[in-house]
Order: structure tokens, then C-alpha cells, then sequence
């Protein structure tokens, strides 16, 4: 029951804080965002990418990984990083962001995929979606939408992800090729991951929290 419930509970947790805080993104959610960076990526290297590597052709595997990377470059002209920690929403637009909404529900789409009864990328996807629900709500907050539509982007937002995992323990013929579409989501997790973590917001500076941070997130990946 974890799987379906825990990706929902990071979109609530995240609407929360954003909630309470109701201030831009601050040191805090950046440094949320490295940890949940580190510890995905961490998590999709112990546990993932051996699994998939296990059942495929090694190139093959590889050519599937590309491919997902590929996949989220394109799905991010649409979305301008959300998926990272990205959101660009004015105070003064009115007209409902398709764009982003859709592709957003992609990702969240098929990073439900890989997540089953015997693995732990379940805890991977949540520590990843609480900071990214948290800046999506600050900016929703900040936008002209009403709270109708504010309500709506957030709920389809969060049970994406619990659909993507019902429909790859549930249909017969996403099993034949669950392990390639794994491969591609291990391309996606791979893409959003390293932009978290390696992308120069801070001229290059040396971090010591980032670094804590990153640091904390593998250790605890590798333990559980």
C-alpha cells in the first residue's frame, strides 16, 4: 500500500510547507533539493540499475538509459525544469500552464513505473517529489489561478505517479517490457539527479551544507 500512498503523501507534505512558509524558495528547500538529488540517484544506482542490467542486453540497456535522458530534455522545453526545482509561473498569468501541467504529469507518470512490492525506489520518489511539490505550491500561490484550478493541477500532479505504479503491477503487457521502460525512467531519474546536484547556481563555490547534504543522502540510500 506504500507504493500507491507515499508519492501521494510527498505532493500533500510539500502543499503544506509551502503553505506555512509562503515565502520564494529558501536555503532550506535547496538544500532539500540536493539531499533528495543525491538520494535518488543514489537509490536508482544501488537498486535499479543493477536490476535492469540483470534482465537486458548491456547496450541495449544503455541505448534505453540514453533514451530516457533524451526524454526528459525534451519533456523540460515544456516544463523549464520544474522537475528540478525550476518553475517559472508570473504573478499576472491567468491562462492555466498545459505545458508544464502535462509534461510534469509525464514524469510523474512514469517514474511511478519502477516502483513495486520488493524494492525501495518508493522512498526515492518521495524524498524527490516533497521539494518539488513545495516550490510547484509556492508559485502556484503566487500565480493568478483560481484555488479551483490551484486544487486540480495539485491532485492530478500527485495521483500520476500512483497510476504509473498500478498499471505496471497490473497489466500483463507492460510486464513484457517493464524492464525497458525502467531503463528509460533510470535515464529520467539519471538526467534530474545530476542537474540537482551539478548545476552552477552558486558560481561553482564549494558548498559545505550542499555537500552534508549529498553526502547524507547517499549514506542513507545505500543503508536502507
Amino acid at each position: 500500500m506504500n507504493k500507491f500512498l507515499f508519492p501521494v503523501l510527498a505532493v500533500v507534505l510539500g502543499f503544506v510547507l509551502a503553505f506555512f512558509t509562503k515565502k520564494q524558495r529558501s536555503w532550506n528547500t535547496k538544500l532539500l533539493l540536493s539531499f533528495s538529488g543525491a538520494f535518488l540517484l543514489a537509490l536508482t544506482l544501488f537498486e535499479l540499475l543493477p536490476e535492469v542490467y540483470e534482465h537486458l542486453d548491456t547496450k541495449l540497456t544503455g541505448l534505453f538509459i540514453m533514451c530516457g535522458i533524451m526524454l526528459q530534455i525534451v519533456l523540460e522545453l515544456f516544463s523549464k525544469g520544474a522537475e528540478h526545482g525550476h518553475v517559472h509561473i508570473h504573478k499576472d498569468e491567468t491562462d492555466f500552464p498545459w505545458l508544464l501541467f502535462i509534461s510534469l504529469c509525464i514524469h510523474s507518470f512514469l517514474e511511478g513505473f519502477p516502483i513495486h512490492d520488493h524494492n525501495d525506489m518508493v522512498y526515492g520518489v518521495l524524498v524527490h517529489k516533497i521539494p518539488i511539490a513545495i516550490l510547484i505550491s509556492m508559485f502556484l500561490f503566487q500565480s493568478s489561478f483560481s484555488k479551483l484550478k490551484i486544487a486540480a493541477f495539485l491532485v492530478v500532479f500527485a495521483c500520476m505517479t500512483p497510476l504509473g505504479t498500478f498499471i505496471s503491477n497490473s497489466w500483463g503487457v507492460v510486464a513484457d517490457y517493464i524492464h525497458i521502460i525502467n531503463a528509460i525512467v533510470i535515464g529520467i531519474f539519471f538526467h534530474i539527479s545530476t542537474t540537482i546536484l551539478f548545476e552552477s547556481g552558486e558560481g561553482h563555490k564549494f558548498n559545505l551544507s550542499k555537500f552534508i547534504a549529498i553526502i547524507l543522502g547517499v549514506g542513507i540510500a545505500y543503508m536502507i
